[in-house]
């Protein structure tokens, strides 16, 4: 879907009278917009049936199982700046993004379907299994999400043109959590369930997340040039660059004067940096509660809906049908008032719609998946407007300093996504132990009491609307303008 042109933000400062870079051409919009089906994928399914998986498949206890989740993508928080500084170092024919969407992405693939292999069958062995599959699953995605987050700052210098770029990647990765999150619980279901159901599952979702690695990867190929020098102004052309149209010399996609010359040095930078500091920490603590929802849709689906078999894809159905009509409408409104505050807004109404979801026992089936339809408008626009807001962060901070900072700003970004969707589960789990959830070893949840369902409830509603709705504090006077009255 192609968004309509959105107008410059008054939040993001820009050098005065420069000319505004050409519009990427909707190949590149499409191509990159690809690789949302391997990051939306494996964002999605970890989270929604990992935490199942260990308790009601492999019987492990629902505190064990929360750290079984937690532990290895807590990893991520170490692995992820350094994945940045990696690929800000690298050098090659493809560029310094490229080569890691492709090798990194297929090792990903095979990685995933590792994880539901079960080759130990059920039981402590096979729990300790999925730890380390999930570890080494996690630090293959560090090394494909970082360079795919940081190449939006690189693609052009036009703030307007990334959140278009945006519009595109959020509507593929809606598309890719609606494929993922409900044709996954299907697949495990229609090829028997338990461990052999899930082996299935494991590799549908391989396949996808191999198709989006290879389709990034190969649509983004033909990327104009030039992008850095918009950003920067002084950017040298590689020797034997062809002259653009307008006269002006061509640099590769990617390219930025030097980088930091140490990554104690690029933390540092990016720590200074009150604006993508207050950004990130929104964002982190967001997905933990966007990711206490995920992990617990199969369990509101199976102990509150009582439609195990059907209520997990219709949840998604309705979560993320909605975001793929409303995309172009939240392009508009951030066009109107501005990404931090179609940001806040977008944010409230998740949390909102989250919060009237306690209700759920005592409404009828097709409220709740109206009102679950409600939070999907409120989680496309968070997502698209904290995306958007993230590469006019690092464009600003590099056109200020010179110097390439695009991989360790977003390695600290996608550290911090990856930690809050392994915090939501992880949270969520811990209020199944606390409320008395009992595992089961067969495929099938146990009988539940009514104080575990209560936790079942609470955990999908109460908890990710006061995590989603309070982080929008930490937004109060963001701005990248150095005049605060220039934000609106």
């Amino acid at each position: 879907m192609d968004a309509p042109p959105a107008e410059a933000d008054p939040s993001v400062a820009g050098p005065t009278g420069a000319r505004r870079p050409d519009p990427l051409p909707r190949r590149v919009h499409a191509g990159y917009a690809l690789g949302s089906l391997a990051t939306g994928a494996f964002g999605t399914v970890p989270g929604l049936l990992l935490l199942p998986y260990l308790t009601d498949t492999l019987g492990v206890a629902a505190g064990v199982a929360a750290l079984l989740v937690l532990l290895p993508k807590a990893w991520d928080v170490l692995v992820n700046p350094v994945a940045g500084r990696i690929s800000d170092r690298t050098r090659s024919r493809w560029g310094p993004r490229r080569p890691w969407l492709l090798g990194a992405g297929l090792a990903l693939a095979v990685l995933f379907a590792a994880i539901f292999a079960a080759p130990f069958g059920a039981g402590s062995a096979a729990g300790a299994y999925v730890a380390v599959a999930f570890l080494a699953t996690a630090t293959a995605f560090a090394f494909f999400q970082v360079p795919y987050v940081a190449m939006p700052a690189e693609l052009t210098g036009d703030p307007a043109e990334r959140t278009r770029l945006m519009t595109w990647r959020i509507a593929v990765l809606a598309l890719a959590i609606l494929v993922s999150g409900a044709v996954a619980p299907m697949v495990v279901t229609a090829t028997g369930d338990g461990l052999a159901g899930h082996r299935w599952m494991g590799l549908f979702v391989a396949a996808l997340i191999a198709l989006g690695a290879v389709g990034a990867f190969l649509g983004t190929a033909e990327a104009p040039v030039g992008a850095s020098e918009s950003v920067l102004g002084t950017a040298e052309a590689p020797v034997g660059a062809s002259e653009s149209a307008a006269g002006t010399r061509a640099v590769a996609t990617g390219a930025v004067a030097e980088t930091e010359p140490a990554l104690r040095a690029q933390l540092a930078v990016a720590a200074g940096n009150r604006p993508f500091r207050a950004l990130l920490l929104c964002f982190v603590i967001q997905s933990a509660g966007v990711a206490t929802i995920l992990a617990g849709v199969s369990y509101f689906a199976d102990q509150i809906l009582r439609d195990p078999e059907n209520g997990p894809t219709l949840l998604f159905a309705c979560f993320v049908g909605p975001a793929l009509l409303v995309m172009p409408l939240w392009s508009r409104l951030g066009a109107r008032l501005g990404k931090r505050t179609a940001l806040v807004a977008a944010s409230l109404l998740l949390a909102v719609g989250a919060l009237a979801l306690v209700a759920a026992p005592a409404l009828p089936a097709a409220a709740v998946y109206a009102v679950v339809a409600l939070l999907g408008v409120g989680y496309a626009g968070q997502q698209v407007f904290a995306l958007a807001l993230l590469p006019d962060c690092v464009a600003h901070e590099t056109a200020r300093t010179g110097r390439r900072q695009a991989g360790v700003f977003t390695g600290l970004w996608t550290a911090g996504e990856t930690f809050g969707l392994a915090l939501g589960p992880g949270l969520y789990g811990l209020v199944l132990q606390v409320s008395g959830y009992v595992s089961s070893d067969t495929g099938t949840a146990a009988a539940q009491s009514d104080q575990a369902r209560l936790g079942v409830l609470l955990g999908f509603t109460v908890l990710p609307a006061l995590l989603v709705g309070l982080a929008v504090l930490l937004l109060r006077g963001w701005t990248l303008d150095p005049d605060p009255k220039g934000d609106r």
